[in-house]
């Protein structure tokens, strides 16, 4: 018998999962539930937004009444129902919202309409309990960015890629290298076989001022390292992973070192960075940048492996911190391929207004 406490349905199908999660206010995940679309997306070498569409709508009612039966509470027992309002896939997220506003109309329950990227950059919240304002750095296929969380909503964007995402420059370097999506576990499990000395690859905007990333010009070259090198020797392989994976990690250290002297100038009563998104499961990254931010004073705190990668407890939680504040969405809320966390501040004000 579960006690009388606040539960936040969430649902995440902003890209290539169908998830779902009940999540409490104090902090507990009595389900979280992720059905991949690995299979469906394999042959393509990455996420088709149609095929993603049409799996979400075939596969949310079952992974939500899942997320009941393992939680073992019921639809009445739920306070407000959260979704992943973009940015995303359109198509995906459409489906999402529908469901959350068609729950939350029938229960007469508050609709939240979460920003996945907040849902990451909240996360540590749900795991760790940690105070704001904290630096944040979030890293995935379509993001890597440089924000300082300072409350619910207001996020200061210090610096981010100009060109790719790391994960999308990690993805598309292991389609070259011959292995499926998405090629970040791949290359970490690699790269613990092979020589981080082996090549010498490009580290863009490494020493310039300010926090911003490049990834463009390392894809290039590791391209057409990758043509030149593939069959020239059995380790190639094993060795280009672990100096791929290098390389990365000493521009994130690098990156990381302006960021924080940025944060701290402004923000000086920051004591932690919080490593989210999809990339952020990497052990190796996870370790540089441990050592980074002790060095200049901060503890890391980044979410369990399972919470790194989209799910629906994340979804939950941002619902959890958005009902205790009484920022509810209409049922008119329109779906969003594009949001950008800076948004929130000013949707917040006029809220408020």
């Amino acid at each position: 018998m579960v006690e009388e406490r606040m539960i936040i349905l969430g649902i995440e199908t902003s890209c290539d999962e169908t998830a779902a999660a009940l999540v409490t206010e104090d902090r507990r995940i009595l389900a979280n539930i992720v059905s991949s679309q690995y299979q469906e997306h394999k042959p393509f070498g990455g996420v088709v937004p149609e095929i993603a569409a049409r799996a979400h709508l075939n596969h949310i009612e079952f992974i939500i009444q899942k997320a009941f039966i393992e939680a073992k509470v019921s639809l009445n027992q739920i306070d407000g129902v959260a979704a992943a309002g973009g940015p995303g896939l359109i198509g995906g997220v459409i489906v999402g919202v529908m469901m959350a506003k068609g729950i939350a109309f029938a229960k007469n329950i508050p609709f939240l309409p979460i920003n996945h990227l907040e849902a990451h950059a909240l996360t540590a919240r749900l795991t760790n309990e940690i105070p704001f304002p904290y630096l944040l750095l979030l890293m995935s296929g379509g993001h890597c960015q440089f924000l300082v969380v300072e409350d619910i909503g207001n996020y200061s964007y210090l610096g981010g890629t100009i060109d790719d995402a790391i994960g999308e420059c990690i993805d598309k370097t292991a389609r070259l290298l011959g292995y499926d999506y998405p090629g970040g576990p791949i290359i970490e499990q690699l790269a613990l076989q092979g020589n981080s000395q082996a090549f010498n690859l490009p580290k863009p905007l490494v020493g310039q001022k300010g926090c911003s990333f490049s990834f463009s010009g390392l894809k290039t070259a590791a391209r057409k390292m990758i043509l030149e090198n593939k069959e020239a020797s059995p380790t190639f392989k094993t060795d280009f992973c672990a100096s791929f994976q290098k390389t990365i990690g000493e521009i994130l250290v690098d990156r990381c070192e302006h960021a924080i002297t940025m944060a701290l100038e402004k923000w000086p009563k920051i004591n932690n960075l919080v490593v989210a998104g999809g990339v952020a499961a990497n052990q190796f990254f996870r370790k540089c940048l441990m050592t980074c931010a002790e060095k200049n004073g901060l503890s890391v705190v980044a979410p369990p492996v399972n919470l790194c990668t989209d799910n629906g407890a994340m979804i939950a939680w941002a619902g959890v911190e958005r009902f205790r504040k009484g920022l509810w969405g209409a049922l008119d809320f329109a779906p969003r391929p594009r949001w950008p966390l800076e948004d929130l501040k000013n949707e917040i004000r006029e809220k408020i207004s």
